[in-house]
């Protein structure tokens, strides 16, 4: 009899353990960290947002209810058709279960589709369009840190509201760098502001002086740089080297991150005004955070590489509480939870897939506030979730009732 209870104790064991595994496909936990490695978005995602996403897996000690994470990456180029392609192939044959990161809005909207078609979570920290919870939004797309209302229409109200009402564009020439430029301009106008003009450049340009010529010619009061990484760096400077500020000119990035400022220096980014959903010096947490960051890359976080930490995090504790990673029942419970992380606190998911979380109206600090290393930014506001993205109802998302 006792070999007899035993034996059925045994198998009620394995039938129990073999449910649980059934609920996790593959018996292992996918994660596509599909970034810019090699152009201009490197820097604030890149390698970056891959050791971002390993800290967060690090944190469920690399496995959920017994199952393991697994972290693969893959250099998109900033072409939409690479990342379409690699996304299609590591669904289809690696067996990959979420595709995170993806700066490149054109690159994003390409993944958006094919994660929508095939049924995968897509954690977006980077691109910056709101098509992607607008018109093309997706019932597995989710879009964290920010998007292009939330820190163009941030960093214009602003600057018209301190006087500078004219303003001239210098724009990076594809989906993300329009939709940039198309945000500011509706704030601008909004609030009696006027446009003297603009112009476009190629994604990774080099030499931006004819575009600051025309700039400058323009008198306007700002001149705003529609584009990101590698780009405002380059454009900033050379902006600073033409002496555009000097000349009474102000300039806006329409998206910073701390990176960005580093590489500027203080002497040439002081005063410039922008908005962030994350800086690494604002609460303990994200100093201690951002410490274990910087030991592993050498650099503190960009805004970008802290949403891809909170988006993996928040996606493997749905993942634990849901019991399993089916793709439907994980983003539920995706929304279903409030986000609360090192980043962001009880943030909301809205019916567009647009994280609702609060941003911050920051400036650079001159070289004589700067106390020790990567202490650049100024917290001028808190600009509050409701404030800061679309009312998820004028999105133009059709998921939205």
């Amino acid at each position: 009899m006792r070999k007899f209870l035993l034996a059925g104790a045994a198998v009620a064991t394995l039938a129990a353990t073999g449910t649980a595994n059934a609920q996790m496909s593959d018996n292992v936990i996918k994660i596509g960290m599909l970034s810019d490695r090699s152009g201009i978005y490197a820097d604030i995602n890149g390698e970056g947002s891959a050791i971002a996403a390993r800290m967060a897996a690090e944190e469920f000690g690399n496995a959920v209810n017994g199952t393991k994470i697994e972290i693969i990456v893959g250099d998109h180029q900033n072409k939409a058709d690479i990342a379409a392609n690699l996304a299609r192939q590591w669904i289809d044959t690696e067996k990959v279960d979420v595709v995170a990161d993806v700066p490149n809005s054109a690159a994003a909207l390409a993944v958006q589709g094919i994660t929508r078609d095939k049924k995968r979570l897509f954690l977006m920290s980077g691109p910056g369009s709101t098509d992607l919870t607008g018109k093309e939004c997706s019932p597995y797309g989710f879009q964290w840190t920010w998007d292009n209302h939330a820190v163009a229409s941030a960093t214009a109200r602003a600057l018209v509201e301190q006087g500078r009402k004219s303003w001239f564009f210098i724009t990076a020439d594809y989906a993300f760098g329009h939709s940039l430029e198309a945000e500011a301009v509706n704030t601008v106008k909004q609030l009696g502001g006027t446009v003297k003009g603009s112009v476009r450049h190629p994604l990774g340009a080099s030499d931006f002086s004819s575009y600051l010529l025309q700039a400058q010619a323009s008198g306007a009061d700002v001149v705003a740089f529609a584009n990101a990484g590698g780009d405002t760096i380059n454009g900033v400077k050379q902006a600073a080297e033409f002496g555009i500020p000097q000349g009474g000119q102000t300039l806006a990035g329409l998206l910073l991150n701390v990176n960005d400022i580093h590489a500027l220096g203080l002497e040439t980014a002081q005063s410039l005004m922008f908005a962030n959903s994350f800086y690494w010096d604002m609460t303990d947490e994200t100093r201690a955070w951002s410490k274990k960051f910087e030991e592993r890359t050498g650099r503190k976080p960009s805004m970008n590489q802290a949403g891809v930490y909170s988006a993996v995090r928040h996606y493997l504790q749905a993942v634990k509480e849901a019991g399993t990673d089916d793709t439907d029942k994980v983003a539920a419970k995706m929304r279903s939870m409030p986000i609360t992380d090192m980043m962001m606190k009880d943030a909301k998911i809205a019916a567009n897939g647009r994280i609702l979380n609060d941003m911050y109206l920051a400036q650079v600090k001159t070289p004589a506030e700067s106390k020790y290393a990567w202490d650049y930014f100024k917290i001028v506001k808190t600009v509050p979730a409701a404030q800061a993205y679309i009312d998820p109802k004028d999105s133009g998302c059709p998921l939205v009732k």
